[in-house]
């Protein structure tokens, strides 16, 4: 049998133009020699189509607020969206750095641990149907829900008692964080022209380049001062209060386009019970469920493995693996021949970029992981770090990434052909930094040679992640920008997780073995202790048996791990190479007005 291939509509890919379009993507471009990548679904757009009739009304009032923005307005939401941003980046420092406050109340809980990993994971699944959601109900309304979401798990971690709560609290938090970066993300998606939709997506991120220096001074004084509960209640009135002019603007420019008439309306006649039939077929509720329980199992057993009797033996975390495999495999049976909506069109999933950028994506956050996972314990042990230091070191690469994305999306505007950005600098850059550390890990090497692997490490993950978020788009329709993002986030979870995977398992069976092949007799009584814990690790004096034992135990062991992660990179830059040469220069994707 072979796969369903849905038809897609002429308008439903990016086209490419022959003429220069400016800050107003609305006016037609004629149709002549294409140079570049050449979408196989691509032809002539309708002229009378402003707005999709095939479209869910999601993006249907999205294509007509396009068509209603003045540029006043526009500017606004970019900027009002950069403060979110930076509020919600100073706030997750903030609130991150508090956490192990709450914590200490019930750090002998067995719950805390669980339900952490429990509120991240639920919150990275929330966005599959979050992405179906917004498509179908609207930006504003899903912007506003999840606001409200996160207001309401910031109150929760003010107010409370206990660990039920506090875990409660994360998960509202968590859904509500990801929801609102995920809404302004498609928000730009849906009001950029595509050669500078790179530029955008880093605008908005630059506020990492700030944050990380002030949120650890701001919570001591917070600490100080306000107290714990008032660190995160005060989020609880600033976030609100931030949110509400983009909500306005959202929700003001779409109620115009309705007045004005360029929002379809559809009279169902449906009844209760037929409307919420319809809603099922239409969010794909069998195909979410399947893959979100799936991912979950699957996901749950890389972080609970530890905890079991008998570790990966244990008869649970094998059933997590069989069911949430045998899960995801079916979602892929269940979407390719008896979805009546998929949540992804096969044809979609079948290209090769849409394929090969998942890939990639994947080894990637595998490869990230599997040598990151204790890199600050080496910058501690091995070199000598303080707390704060290390802290810098580690907060490199989000510092370069955000920067260099900015750089990068200027570039794009001018030189438009993603897949040389990757295969040319993203990759082989990102291999020269983590292939130099293999060298550089050793104790006694100045501290200078890792900050400049790190640097490598960030121009080349900003280049890669703008790369693989821009590619997707590129290849898909604005009704599946979201859904195409929802899956490539899902895709860096399962990456993340069996990365973490493989670092700790690396650790458990090599470290504890370095250890006692290096130790001095003296030391050896204390073994478990070094190998459990960073303080006494530290606590050996420099030039002594047992430090130079430590140090040498740590630099062969991250060793692997490096030789490990260099390797895996080769397979995102073979992924890279499959991509098509898509170049966003000469490509349209929305109409109206535009940045």
């Amino acid at each position: 049998m072979r796969f369903r291939f849905p038809h897609l509509k002429p308008d439903e890919v990016p086209v490419h133009e022959d003429v220069h379009v400016s800050d107003n993507e609305a006016s037609r471009a004629e149709h002549g020699e294409k140079t570049g990548y050449t979408n196989e679904h691509s032809s002539e757009d309708d002229a009378s189509d402003v707005v999709n009739p095939e479209y869910q009304h999601g993006v249907q009032s999205a294509q007509a607020m396009t068509q209603v923005w003045t540029t006043k307005h526009l500017v606004a939401a970019y900027v009002v969206i950069w403060i979110i941003h930076f509020i919600m980046a100073f706030a997750s420092g903030v609130i991150s750095t508090l956490t192990p406050y709450v914590t200490s109340a019930f750090a002998q809980h067995s719950l805390t641990a669980t339900t952490t990993i429990l509120s991240s994971l639920i919150a990275g699944l929330v966005k599959l149907p979050y992405a179906k959601l917004i498509d179908i109900w609207g930006r504003p309304q899903g912007f506003a829900l999840m606001v409200g979401c996160m207001t309401l798990g910031l109150i929760m971690m003010a107010a409370c008692n206990g660990v039920q709560l506090y875990c409660a609290a994360q998960v509202f938090y968590q859904i509500g964080f990801n929801g609102i970066s995920f809404t302004m993300t498609i928000f730009i998606a849906d009001t950029s022209a595509l050669k500078r939709r790179a530029f955008w997506i880093g605008f908005v991120s630059s506020p990492y380049i700030a944050t990380v220096w002030a949120y650890g001074p701001a919570t001591s004084r917070i600490m100080e001062t306000i107290g714990m509960r008032w660190g995160f209640g005060i989020w609880a009135i600033v976030m609100p209060v931030v949110s509400a002019p983009l909500f306005w603007l959202f929700w003001y420019n779409q109620r115009k386009a309705d007045k004005m008439g360029l929002i379809p309306h559809k009279q169902s006649n449906r009844t209760f019970a037929q409307s919420v039939w319809y809603y099922i077929i239409e969010f794909d509720v069998a195909g979410i469920l399947i893959l979100a329980t799936g991912l979950a199992l699957f996901l749950l057993s890389f972080s609970l493995y530890a905890n079991q009797p008998g570790t990966w033996r244990s008869p649970l975390i094998i059933c997590f693996l069989i069911f949430g495999g045998l899960l995801i495999i079916a979602f892929g049976f269940y979407e390719a021949y008896l979805a009546p909506v998929t949540f992804i069109p096969w044809a979609l999933l079948k290209d090769r970029t849409v394929f090969f950028t998942y890939t990639m994506a994947a080894s990637l956050y595998i490869a990230w992981y599997m040598w990151d996972s204790y890199f600050y314990s080496l910058l501690i042990v091995v070199f000598r770090q303080s707390v704060t230091n290390a802290t810098y070191l580690t907060n490199i690469y989000t510092i370069g990434s955000s920067f260099w994305s900015v750089v990068l999306g200027i570039l794009i505007i001018y030189w438009g052909r993603l897949k040389w950005y990757a295969f040319g600098f993203g990759v082989p850059i990102t291999i020269l930094g983590v292939g130099l550390m293999i060298h550089f890990r050793e104790a006694g090497v100045n501290i200078g040679y890792i900050v400049m692997c790190l640097i490598f490490i960030a121009f080349g993950g900003g280049t890669l992640v703008i790369c693989e978020q821009m590619t997707v788009m590129a290849v898909s329709s604005q009704q599946h920008i979201p859904a195409v993002l929802a899956m490539e986030a899902m895709i860096t979870s399962i990456g993340s997780s069996v990365g973490s995977t493989i670092a700790s398992a690396m650790w458990q069976g090599i470290f504890p073995k370095k250890l006692a092949e290096y130790l001095p007799a003296d030391a050896m009584p204390d073994l478990t202790k070094i190998y459990g814990s960073l303080v006494v690790q530290s606590s050996y004096a420099d030039g002594s048996e047992a430090r130079i034992a430590i140090d040498r135990s740590y630099s062969e062991t991250q060793r692997l791990m490096l030789i490990a992660a260099t390797c895996l990179y080769l397979i995102t830059w073979a992924s890279v190479a499959m991509w098509r040469d898509i170049n966003v220069k000469g490509m349209k994707q929305v109409k109206g007005r535009v940045l």
